[in-house]
């Protein structure tokens, strides 16, 4: 009978999408769900831990995964966008664009494809800091499971990974395709980004060497990151004795993001506990306006501040600058103690807030977004749904909820119609 009824389109394959489109599909409603990019998996495939358990989130994604395979409710386009929305609620029809990833479902990752490539290209899922041959795949535990052509990466007329593929895997030929599809209801689970910390111009963020984000520090402290979770400098790959994390880098603030992402405090607190793990003897130093740890998480966040080597600075930072011999020179504010407070050290990571992936990206007239370009609930049409990160910031934990929320709503907006 639900497969009658109409089916449910999700947009964005990460946690929040994930979790929507199988809580829809296990009760026998029709799922489409869509992602931009190869895999699925969104930014949660790339942290290292969640707070507070510290437990690494590829095993929550690999049974996903495992729930999606075989469940015949939900057909997955990847490498695939939206491309225009039309209709009334109830029988919205929509066209999605999927682009040509140059390997089909024939893959069987024997990597002799990457042997042969010449070609290099940065590595987006480690956020720039090490690079994979111009046919790839996304990560370990990629789904769909198969190699990625970027094609802008290639040397003209190599054709090098085609004439060594033996199953006839890659279709160099292939082509854009545009589905059309019916839709009675439609959830946007299109996730964040990481601010980009280059705006901030008084932090150095891409001018002073060993100055990164917090994104880029989750990826150095995985063991399937650009130093195999060895937490080195980036500059020189030498080990860290020393690390001063910025709070708010751009978030509460007018000139940046207005609003407070909720969960950047509790993500260096627990990337405090990173380096304190690999390295005994690291200093960590924390500025911060204020810690929000509500709820169950302030427990967590109590027990990292009683860490002997992590010292607490109540303040905002002023001006990060290179220091001598790579280092990172930081002065920043001690309302606490009074005056002014000058480091040296060997690492700078910012925390930079959630943005929404949908700001500055046209958006079909169905759906509006609000002034920071989140998908607020109040201002859309009956049938056009938000989960997760799409909705507003916060944590992994709250986003599966409010997931499981948006697919009982988008099944009500089915059976209503």
């Amino acid at each position: 009978m639900a497969e009658q009824k109409g089916k449910i389109l999700v947009i964005g394959g990460g946690i929040s999408g994930i979790t929507t489109a199988l809580e829809a599909a296990e009760v026998g409603y029709e799922v489409i769900l869509v992602e931009k990019n190869p895999t699925l998996g969104g930014r949660v495939s790339r942290f290292y831990q969640y707070f507070p358990k510290l437990c690494p989130p590829l095993c929550g994604l690999e049974i996903n995964f495992k729930r999606l395979k075989p469940n015949p409710y939900i057909q997955t386009l990847t490498s695939s966008e939206v491309d225009s929305i039309s209709g009334t609620p109830g029988n919205y029809k929509v066209k999605i664009k999927t682009s040509p990833t140059y390997v089909n479902e024939k893959c069987v990752i024997c990597g002799k494809c990457t042997d042969v490539c010449p070609s290099e290209r940065d590595n987006d899922h480690n956020y720039g800091m090490d690079k994979t041959k111009a046919i790839y795949i996304p990560h370990r535990m990629a789904y769909p499971a198969r190699y990625v052509i970027d094609r802008e990466a290639c040397e003209p007329n190599c054709s090098k990974c085609a004439e060594v593929c033996e199953y006839d895997a890659i279709d160099l030929q292939m082509q854009t395709k545009i589905t059309e599809i019916d839709a009675a209801a439609i959830v946007y689970a299109t996730g964040w980004r990481p601010y980009d910390a280059t705006k901030i111009e008084n932090l150095g963020f891409g001018k002073v060497q060993n100055v990164i984000n917090n994104v880029m520090m989750e990826r150095l402290a995985h063991f399937q990151g650009p130093t195999q979770g060895q937490i080195l400098r980036p500059s020189d790959n030498k080990k860290i004795e020393s690390v001063a994390f910025v709070q708010c880098a751009g978030s509460r603030d007018e000139n940046h993001l207005p609003y407070c992402s909720s969960i950047c405090c509790l993500a260096s607190l627990k990337q405090a506990r990173y380096i304190r793990e690999s390295i005994p003897d690291a200093k960590i130093y924390i500025f911060y306006i204020d810690i929000r740890s509500p709820g169950k998480y302030e427990d967590f966040a109590a027990a990292v501040q009683k860490d002997k080597n992590i010292f607490m600075i109540k303040g905002k930072v002023a001006k990060v600058t290179q220091g001598k011999d790579n280092r990172v020179f930081v002065e920043a504010e001690d309302i606490l103690h009074g005056g002014k407070v000058n480091l040296e050290v060997d690492m700078v990571v910012l925390a930079t807030g959630m943005e929404s992936s949908l700001k500055g990206v046209p958006q079909p007239d169905a759906v509006q977004l609000d002034e920071n370009s989140f998908v607020a609930p109040n201002m859309q049409i009956n049938g056009i749904l938000s989960a997760g990160v799409a909705k507003f910031p916060g944590d992994v934990n709250s986003s599966i909820q409010d997931s499981t929320g948006a697919a009982l709503k988008a099944i009500q907006t089915v059976v209503g119609n």
